[in-house]
């Protein structure tokens, strides 16, 4: 599967994530901003609906699991942009599960 391929198959998966608060898909809520695909490794931000979002987390978590289960995705690193706790969650969303 080329890099082109995959992060078409990666962003099918991500965009069809619903938002638990508004039952709107991510695509639809523009909250996917990037995703960069490196051989078999994805990168993909994501800005939650505020600064403030109480949820930030747990879309950033829907996310990872729902890259991860794309076919040829051997490793996602999720980041997370423009909320208060940005770097917190990014750090949490990345960290090394035994």
């Amino acid at each position: 599967m080329s890099a082109e391929e995959l992060e078409k198959a990666v962003r099918e998966a991500v965009n069809k994530l619903i938002d638990p608060e508004t039952g709107f898909t991510f695509g639809e809520m523009g909250i996917i901003k990037e995703i960069k695909v490196q051989g078999r490794s994805v990168e993909i931000v994501y800005k939650p609906t505020s600064p403030f979002c109480p949820m930030a987390l747990r879309l950033g978590l829907d996310i990872r699991r729902a890259a991860e289960a794309v076919e040829g995705v051997e490793s996602v690193r999720v980041v997370c942009v423009d909320h208060v706790m940005a770097d917190a969650i990014t750090r949490v969303l990345n960290r090394r599960r035994g």
